[in-house]
């Protein structure tokens, strides 16, 4: 008799186990479709919220960040004075992350990334872009006339950057993008001034 009842009990309690990894598989199987489903979408919504002007930001931009990180990185070795130094340093910490953001939209649109590279010419007509003879200018200086060229060639680039950006806010429709340009703006013009400012223009 009590063989026969601890046999059901087992019996019993076996099946309220399966139940309940049953139920348990089922909604792992619902949570994971669920998140798949979140993530797709997630995709569309970003591929598809976005105009031929945010396809154009974000191509001409990364270029001309590149461009900025190429001058900054120079600073460090050749640069005499501290608050340049600092200044280059904190426009490479700013707009590396930009370019790998905007590449990230890019390759979600299914747009060209521009490439990284040493020749300037193809942007020549770029707001603010430097030429390559001026990059090889900026290389060749030292000391108090590598600060002053590359202040002044900054605040051009910054220049061209801000006006870019402004476009962008003007005529863009996806979000990021949008927001991006409007950071653009404020940081660079701040930096301008405080560029003017050790050139002794402000």
């Amino acid at each position: 008799m009590t063989v026969t009842r601890t046999r059901a009990v087992l019996v019993a309690l076996t099946a309220t186990a399966t139940l309940a990894l049953t139920a348990c598989g089922g909604d792992d199987g619902a949570d994971t479709a669920h998140a798949s489903h979140s993530a797709a979408a997630s995709a569309t919504a970003s591929a598809g919220a976005h105009n031929a002007q945010d396809v154009a930001f974000a191509q001409t931009m990364i270029p001309h960040h590149q461009q900025a990180l190429e001058m900054a990185s120079l600073a460090a070795d050749r640069a005499s004075s501290a608050q340049v130094k600092d200044l280059a340093a904190r426009i490479e910490k700013a707009q590396d992350p930009e370019i790998n953001t905007m590449t990230g939209w890019l390759k979600a649109w299914g747009e060209d990334v521009p490439m990284a590279g040493m020749d300037h010419s193809g942007h020549a007509g770029m707001a603010g872009m430097m030429s390559d003879k001026d990059m090889t200018m900026l290389k060749q200086a030292k000391g108090k006339d590598f600060d002053t060229m590359f202040l002044t060639m900054m605040v051009q680039h910054h220049q061209g950057a801000v006006e870019m950006a402004g476009t962008e806010k003007a005529k863009g429709d996806y979000g990021p993008a949008t927001s991006m340009a409007d950071s653009v703006v404020t940081a660079q013009n701040a930096e301008i001034k405080e560029m003017n400012k050790l050139l002794g223009k402000g």
